[in-house]
């Protein structure tokens, strides 16, 4: 069976559609299947195509790709500044009034499964960021190393440490920040949503093969390296305002890319051989765990629409399952 319907307890009426999936499970190429057969405009759910200067190791679309359909939310800050969940969902939801009011059909796209999660059930109801108390905590950690600090946290709120990797800087951080202003635990704040949510039915791409991903996910990260990637990040290091810990930085391919240049004696050295290939084992590496991560998170939608990305006709099933999302919806219309 190629699509399994989940149950779900919202109306059929819907103010968006969303397609997600893993890395390289293909969503780019349906994404544009579907725009040759609906009038639709492309929202990006990717937390790393955001931010300008950063293509190729994004897999950001081609400027061809972006001029044939329109999108959003693409190359909208900075590699210096952050991008919050908070702030997706705001700008989202704009983006699909906008569409809307086109008479067009907004199509959620990509493979943030956080903001998939803010946008559908709404935010959890964190305090805001304080610079003061995420500089002291960076400061700490500077001098005792984030593994230390993820212990500290393990021994505040261990159901956040079990999920959190030790080295994740940005949620450590995140985590601890929160105690400190609040006094209660990230992990008890969750589910308290004080935002109203939308109805955004989800088709998800999900391989039935892990080696078939796997594959896809190594070829993409060669074809990266060959494509220009490793002049990139060298670029984005010369212009003088980042650093590994910016949550730019931190995505997956340029925090690998990041290490291994550290450890080039001079920048205006082209890396060796032995430089690229082991960056580009620490970037295959970290793409199959990131993988790992947003099925994971896409098992715990439990609204989806699942279609097997390696299976036979994967084009043909989703197009269906669009027409009949589109079919339920002028239905309730009328």
């Amino acid at each position: 069976m190629v699509i399994q319907v989940q149950q779900s307890n919202h109306p059929h009426a819907f103010n968006a559609i969303g397609l997600a999936g893993p890395t390289a499970s293909g969503k780019t190429a349906i994404a544009l299947e579907i725009a040759k057969h609906w009038s639709i405009e492309i929202i990006s759910v990717d937390s790393a195509l955001v931010y300008k200067g950063m293509d190729i190791g994004t897999a950001k679309p081609s400027p061809q790709i972006l001029n044939s359909v329109p999108h959003h939310l693409i190359d909208i800050r900075e590699p210096t500044h952050a991008y919050s969940a908070a702030e997706f969902v705001k700008d989202a939801s704009h983006c699909i009034e906008q569409i809307q009011s086109r008479g067009r059909i907004p199509l959620l796209v990509g493979g943030t499964m956080l903001y998939f999660k803010a946008l559908r059930d709404g935010l959890d109801d964190l305090p805001v960021a304080n610079p003061l108390v995420r500089m002291r905590i960076e400061d700490e950690a500077k001098q005792k190393s984030w593994p230390s600090m993820h212990t500290q946290l393990a021994t505040i709120d261990p159901a956040t440490a079990v999920r959190l990797p030790p080295h994740d800087a940005q949620r450590i951080s995140r985590a601890l920040e929160v105690f400190e202003i609040t006094g209660q635990t990230l992990s008890s704040l969750f589910g308290k949503t004080s935002k109203t949510s939308m109805d955004l039915p989800l088709i998800s791409l999900e391989p039935q093969s892990r080696a078939w991903l796997h594959q896809r996910i190594e070829q993409r990260f060669t074809q990266m390296l060959g494509d220009g990637f490793i002049a990139e990040l060298h670029q984005l290091r010369q212009r003088g305002d980042l650093h590994p810990d910016l949550p730019s930085m931190r995505c997956v391919g340029y925090r690998q890319g990041w290490q291994v240049m550290d450890k080039n004696l001079n920048d205006d050295i082209p890396l060796s051989p032995e430089q690229i290939k082991k960056w580009h084992e620490l970037g295959v590496i970290a793409s199959r765990q990131l993988a790992k991560r947003q099925l994971t998170w896409l098992k715990s939608m439990p609204h989806r629409h699942i279609v097997d990305s390696d299976g036979p006709k994967v084009t043909e099933q989703i197009l269906k399952t669009m027409d009949n999302f589109i079919h339920i919806q002028k239905s309730n219309v009328k």
